[in-house]
């Protein structure tokens, strides 16, 4: 993603790029450490934009750090701009513990289910209840067509072409077909589940959105939700309307390259952004890589909009945190604490998922 490695390279990457290096998961080179072991490098974050601090160093005694704003907009809460972004609000801590509870486990149980789209179609094609496979310990078997043996014992079935199909089985049912099958643990599929789209949705081939391809609806209590957040950012008199909405999902290590999300044919209404999991660090750029982007903190709750001038800005995310210090998660694991629950909290320990919801006409 970040192209070679060499020294001499240096001169030749974007400032954007440059940033992206910086803040990047990197792990000590010591190789008496295991891989299990291992040591992240510590990296500098002096410069990173930390609005829960802000927001309580205004809360307390109305000041702010140089080149942040507060946002006047009856909104319940804080709300904060750049003065060199316009376009662009943060706001802190805006979804509540219960509401991200329950969009964690949205995101993990009925967002991937089909219809919607997931970056496992292309391998795999459609998979139903992929994270209670991967709760139930079962394994993803791919069988030729040809054989039908595949009984009972599977927890439904998706074809993929002609080549097969792919059939969730117990794990002694599915390793004694081994020799002749390909295996993939359901908890592997779920751990490398990058994106699912919710609503209208988008091509990744094409760039668009594809009204053709069947849909469910954003559910209407996630589209309140967008409409309330979305109010700072909205023209006056206009209510936001959402239509499409990806959620991704990051892992240690994993990072989101800088991007410009500029599909959407009116760039007015705001891209509503939220976090939830552990801490992330965003980057903004400007309207060209070669701009310094603006580092900033983006914890479980947080809610980032961005629109009209906002929108022509690269961004990116270079980094979670998954160490029990700095991921910042207690609040959410004192909520799954149920045992029913136990699975989403083991997920969530170590992840990110977040929500951005556009209105696309």
């Amino acid at each position: 993603m970040y192209g070679s490695e060499r020294a001499g390279d240096d001169a030749e990457r974007t400032a954007f790029r440059k940033s992206e290096k910086k803040y990047k998961l990197y792990y000590e080179n010591n190789p008496k450490s295991s891989k299990k072991k291992k040591q992240p490098k510590q990296v500098d974050l002096s410069e990173v934009l930390d609005f829960k601090f802000i927001s309580e160093l205004f809360n307390q005694k109305g000041e702010l750090p140089p080149g942040v704003v507060h946002v006047n907009c009856g909104f319940d809460g804080s709300v904060f701009g750049l003065e060199n972004r316009p376009g662009f609000y943060f706001i802190p801590g805006a979804v509540t513990l219960d509401e991200q509870c329950k969009w964690i486990r949205e995101s993990l149980t009925n967002f991937p289910q089909p219809p919607n789209r997931t970056n496992h179609n292309v391998i795999y094609g459609p998979i139903s209840n992929l994270f209670s496979a991967a709760k139930e310990g079962k394994i993803f078997v791919e069988e030729e067509r040809s054989n039908n043996d595949l009984d009972s014992d599977s927890s439904g079935s998706v074809s993929n072409g002609d080549c097969g199909r792919w059939t969730f089985h117990e794990e002694d049912i599915a390793r004694s077909r081994g020799k002749t099958c390909k295996l993939v643990p359901a908890s592997v599929l779920l751990r490398k589940l990058r994106w699912s789209t919710l609503g209208l949705q988008f091509n990744w081939s094409n760039r668009n959105y594809d009204v053709s391809l069947p849909h469910k609806k954003i559910p209407d209590a996630l589209c309140q939700l967008a409409k309330r957040m979305a109010a700072p950012a909205m023209p006056v008199g206009e209510e936001f309307l959402p239509e499409a909405a990806i959620v991704n999902y990051f892992g240690s290590g994993d990072t989101l390259g800088g991007h410009l999300d500029d599909m959407e044919a009116d760039w007015s209404k705001p891209i509503v952004s939220m976090s939830f999991g552990c801490k992330a660090i965003f980057l903004l750029g400007g309207k060209s890589r070669e701009d310094e982007p603006l580092a900033m903190f983006l914890r479980s709750g947080d809610v980032v909009l961005m629109a009209g001038e906002a929108r022509e800005c690269f961004h990116g995310v270079p980094r979670i945190f998954t160490d029990e210090e700095k991921a910042e998660i207690t609040p959410l694991e004192s909520q799954f604490s149920d045992e029913d629950d136990r699975c989403f909290l083991d997920y969530i320990r170590t992840s990110r998922i977040n929500i951005n919801i556009r209105q696309v006409y």
